[in-house]
């Protein structure tokens, strides 16, 4: 079978990030894409669940900046209080 040669760009950090978890996997990054390919085209769809997770939705994004913004300018006031046992 012929081979062809595939180019990606992606974040660097990611890139090291996903080198690092191939390896401890035992696998190439060149491995992993295969599998992702192969399943892909077998299963016809993205072999995973591909959501938004709410946590990063822009408005909760910028009520965090919001508050920490608070707490950097002393305008938010953080208090400890006792464990919650269940």
């Amino acid at each position: 079978m012929a081979q062809a040669m595939i180019n990606f760009r992606m974040d660097e950090e990611l890139k090291k990030n996903m080198e690092e978890t191939c390896k401890d996997l035992g696998l190439s990054m060149t491995t992993a894409f295969t599998i992702f390919a192969k399943k892909m085209t077998r299963e016809k769809r993205i072999p995973f669940e591909v959501s938004i997770d709410p946590f990063y939705s822009e408005s909760n994004m910028a009520h965090l900046d919001k508050v920490i913004g608070d707490i950097e300018s002393g305008k938010a006031v953080l208090t400890e209080h006792e464990l919650i046992e269940d």
